[in-house]
């Protein structure tokens, strides 16, 4: 299982979705929606583009979310994803002011 694959399976079994209906409501069809998404967290087959984004709208993460490696990364995309305006901005220079030790 690759990164892809590793962070679908956690991100959909935390939501409490099933690998069908994470699938369906990704506008997979329902007949290989759950064969899809086994395939897709097995690293048996990548899904394209348009299929990622909806995935990660369903589960309500940020795209790229499903590709970082290290899971400390991952989880800062995460509760960033859920900021808005201010918030976002107000991380943003925490994090310049950490970073440049300033």
């Amino acid at each position: 299982m690759g990164t892809f694959g590793k962070r679908l399976k956690e991100a959909r079994k935390i939501r409490g979705f099933s690998q069908e209906r994470l699938g369906i409501e990704a506008g997979i069809e329902p007949a290989t929606a759950s064969a899809r998404m086994s395939q897709y967290e097995k690293g048996v087959h990548q899904p394209g583009e348009s299929i990622v984004k909806q995935i990660a709208a369903v589960l309500n993460l940020p795209v790229p979310y499903f590709y970082c490696e290290d899971d400390e990364t991952a989880h800062l995309l995460q509760c960033f994803h859920l900021l808005k305006g201010k918030e976002r901005k107000d991380v943003v220079d925490l994090v310049e002011r950490l970073a440049l030790g300033g």
